[in-house]
């Protein structure tokens, strides 16, 4: 019967490249819905002690709620996934993630370089600020008044804000708490006179609590879904969808629904995600310095950046192939790659003078680590190149380049560099004579 049926079908002729990859995503789709059912469950790892991304139950520490556990069944439910959520503990995330525990991590999981050097980040998702809670309130007038020796400090043991901590109270005495859940509960007993938390967490510990005061925020991270190195294809469509969900209102309904509150930033979509990739790109650069320096290599290693420049290349036909469109022009996309390899220099030049870099103990391996680190991301910016618009204006290019290059920094020059090639990128191709 389905051999009949193939052979009686009559379809309309699929004469573009777009509408031939159109039809394979349905195809795919329609198949993944029939089968997900019996598909391999999609593993989530999360903590279920970090509000409002995760949390767990009073009587059941496996069943969780919050922001990052509703994208994962929306997005779980949309390609007809079976989803499996496996506990972590922060200090163990990423041995978790390298160990294969799970496939992702979605826990209000901070985008931090050395998290890149290990898996791929999705588009972010979120945005937060680090922010200090203080007890009582007449004991601290300003933020200052933390950063003293005899101030206890709590903080959630290996997670991004015990390294917000040692980088902002260098003087204070930190005290590492194993679950995120016990350091309200710490501040309030007395063990500790302030607490590091964000801004979206901070409301529901403010709540009917008088005599604490808040000061921050005091840094800005993106909130993104961590994925296995290995995991490429996962990945590529994970993004996809989150560009799929911004677009439509998806996004901002959880974020509404979770954040309580209206005006989060939308930061799935693609002009803004490309720069955040850029600036995870150039995150990484610093650890790349010191490492080239400890191998005795040099900053600048023409046949290494040409590889890089091949690979950008392939990586945007690749990208433009699954989404059946066409790829811009390739010399507009290697004058990117060219703005982003002399912008990685300069922060490179400019790491080697920081104490902090060069005087790490551990630090991610070069070639097993950083570079493959560096091509993930690539993938991920391949991507997004394909997404842009037509014809980006390049006030509002350079406005989203000010507001998200900032881990780096790159000078003014090597900023303009970079958004004038994805101005000139996103311009209409000559026609063919």
């Amino acid at each position: 019967m389905g051999g009949d049926l193939g052979m009686r079908w009559r379809g309309p002729q699929l004469k573009s490249r777009r509408d031939r990859a159109w039809l394979l995503s349905a195809l795919l789709a329609a198949g993944l819905a029939a089968t997900g059912a019996n598909a391999t469950p999609l593993r989530v790892g999360t903590s279920g002690d970090y509000a409002p991304f995760s949390v767990g139950s009073e009587t059941n520490r496996s069943d969780f709620e919050g922001f990052d556990i509703a994208l994962a069944r929306a997005y779980a439910e949309a390609r007809g996934r079976r989803i499996e959520f496996v506990k972590f503990n922060w200090p163990n995330l990423s041995r978790g993630l390298i160990n294969k525990r799970f496939d992702l991590a979605m826990s209000g999981v901070t985008v931090r370089p050395e998290r890149s050097a290990i898996g791929r980040f999705s588009i972010a998702v979120a945005e937060t600020g680090a922010v200090a809670i203080a007890r009582p309130k007449d004991l601290f007038r300003k933020i200052e008044d933390l950063n003293r020796p005899q101030v206890r400090i709590g903080v959630n043991a290996g997670g991004h804000l015990e390294h917000v901590a040692h980088a902002h109270f260098p003087a204070a005495t930190l005290v590492m708490i194993p679950d995120n859940a016990l350091v309200l509960a710490a501040l309030m007993d007395g063990a500790i006179h302030a607490a590091i938390t964000d801004d979206l967490e901070a409301p529901g510990w403010m709540r009917d609590r008088k005599d604490l005061v808040l000061f921050g925020p005091i840094t800005r991270d993106r909130k993104a879904i961590l994925l296995r190195a290995d995991h490429a294809e996962l990945a590529a469509d994970l993004n996809s969808w989150l560009l799929e969900s911004e677009a439509n209102g998806t996004l901002a309904r959880l974020r509404e629904e979770h954040f309580k509150k209206s005006d989060s930033p939308k930061l799935a979509y693609p002009l803004r995600a490309l720069m955040a990739a850029i600036d995870e790109r150039l995150a990484l650069m610093p650890f790349v310095a010191t490492a080239k320096r400890r191998s005795s290599l040099p900053i600048a290693i023409p046949t290494r950046e040409a590889l890089v420049l091949d690979e950008a290349a392939e990586s945007v036909r690749a990208a433009a192939e699954r989404q059946g469109v066409t790829p811009p022009p390739e010399g507009a996309v290697r004058e990117l790659f060219v703005a982003l390899i002399e912008a990685g220099r300069e922060v490179q030049i400019a790491a080697l003078g920081d104490p902090y870099f060069t005087s790490l103990e551990t630090l991610p391996d070069l070639r097993s680590e950083l570079r493959p680190a560096l091509l993930r991301i690539g993938e991920r910016i391949a991507q997004l190149l394909v997404a842009l618009p037509a014809e980006l204006d390049r006030a509002r290019v350079i406005e989203a380049a000010r507001r998200e290059l900032r881990s780096a920094q790159p000078s003014e020059a090597a900023m303009l560099a970079i958004a004038d090639a994805i101005v000139e990128l996103t311009k209409p191709s000559a026609p063919d004579d």
